[in-house]
């Protein structure tokens, strides 16, 4: 099968990041072994969800690693001039859900495979296609891990599908999403000098989280990023019943996005003393006051593929594209690098089309992705 049948068939699992994905890893795994390689499922504890990774070629050192997820985004809210979990081309243009983000790039590989099976490698190539990546890259760690057990050998590159108009991307920041939620006393609102209102609260911690951006801002920067600096987002906010009743439930949404430099965590600790600082001041007038954060999903690490690492020559040398870029979207490749592999991001279609309404890849992507596979199969053999 070609690229696109293969992604004909990937586009038709209405598989969301959070829900089981093993129709779709399912169907990979018979379509791998249908060719004569085995493969090794990583599943969740719950067995509902589960992780593929297997190996091409022999067992020796310096490996490269293709990395791709199976879940999407919803389509949920928005309007679709087509079935988006049926693969429909006009004018070049393949447009499904998912088609971008990132089955493309998995269908690539897919199709791939027998020139792979077929070819002289010298080092071997892995495929390692995960789960809940659209939810916070939950599944990379227990994929990369049993990677890591599971082969005596050591992989040295890992390539991250992600759409980037077959570019190559050496830098992400790092990112993390945390709700905080505060309890403060209800009440009349003409009594608010008596009570504790939880959205006056909130929107201290919003301002305190502000200005954090702020000074971050200018003791630190990478000019390969834009904006060249952190960033601390709010996008949610709840609370409140009436005008004039005193808000004592009020909870906020935000996102932190780290430059490779910055220590993520270290943000948290700040952030969670002062939050300490504020329920230690507001008890001394309501004891019942409290501030709770939690980690919507855990810290993705950031990506610095430094331009000089040789992954960067390879994939300039497949792609012929002897420039780079940095994007500020989450991926899993922050957590291959992380692991210990060479990482960059290199994947049919454009972010600009991935997570709306009438998603596409084209064609020309298509195939070029199985060019440079292709290429690459032909640089290890």
């Amino acid at each position: 099968m070609n690229a696109t049948t293969i992604l004909s068939k990937l586009v038709s699992f209405p598989v969301l990041g959070g829900e089981s994905n093993l129709t779709i890893i399912h169907w990979i795994k018979e379509y791998i072994e249908s060719h004569g390689i085995s493969t090794t499922l990583v599943p969740n504890e719950e067995n509902t969800k589960a992780s593929l990774h297997c190996r091409i070629g022999p067992a020796v050192d310096g490996g490269t690693i293709l990395s791709g997820h199976t879940d999407v985004v919803p389509v949920k809210g928005q309007t679709w001039d087509t079935d988006p979990f049926t693969l429909t081309e006009k004018n070049g243009k393949l447009f499904a859900r998912g088609s971008c983000d990132m089955k493309g790039f998995v269908a690539c590989c897919l199709a791939v495979l027998p020139a792979m099976i077929k070819a002289d490698l010298k080092t071997p190539i892995y495929f390692a296609f995960s789960y809940d990546e659209e939810i916070g890259c939950l599944a990379a760690p227990d994929l990369i891990a049993h990677i890591k057990t599971t082969y005596e050998e050591t992989p040295k590159y890992a390539i991250i599908g992600e759409p980037s108009l077959l570019e190559p991307v050496i830098g992400k920041k790092g990112v993390c999403y945390v709700k905080t939620e505060v309890n403060g006393s209800a009440g009349h609102s003409s009594g608010i000098h008596k009570e504790i209102s939880a959205i006056h609260e909130s929107t201290r911690l919003i301002v305190w989280l502000e200005n954090k951006m702020k000074t971050i801002a200018t003791v630190s920067s990478d000019d390969r990023f834009d904006p060249p600096h952190s960033t601390v987002h709010v996008g949610q906010i709840n609370g409140g019943v009436a005008t004039n009743i005193v808000a004592d439930y009020c909870c906020f949404e935000w996102d932190i996005r780290v430059i490779p430099k910055d220590d993520i965590h270290q943000l948290f600790e700040d952030y969670y003393a002062f939050c300490a600082e504020r329920e230690t001041a507001i008890r001394k007038k309501y004891t019942g006051f409290k501030i709770t954060n939690t980690l919507v999903h855990p810290p993705v690490p950031a990506l610095d593929t430094k331009e000089t690492d040789s992954i960067v020559g390879l994939v300039q040398k497949l792609t012929g594209n002897h420039s780079w870029k940095t994007v500020a979207y989450a991926a899993e490749a922050g957590q291959f690098h992380e692991a210990g592999y060479e990482s960059i991001i290199c994947g049919p279609g454009s972010i600009e089309q991935a997570h709306r309404a009438n998603e596409f890849v084209t064609q020309e992507q298509l195939d070029s992705c199985v060019e440079i596979l292709e290429k690459l199969v032909k640089e290890l053999s």
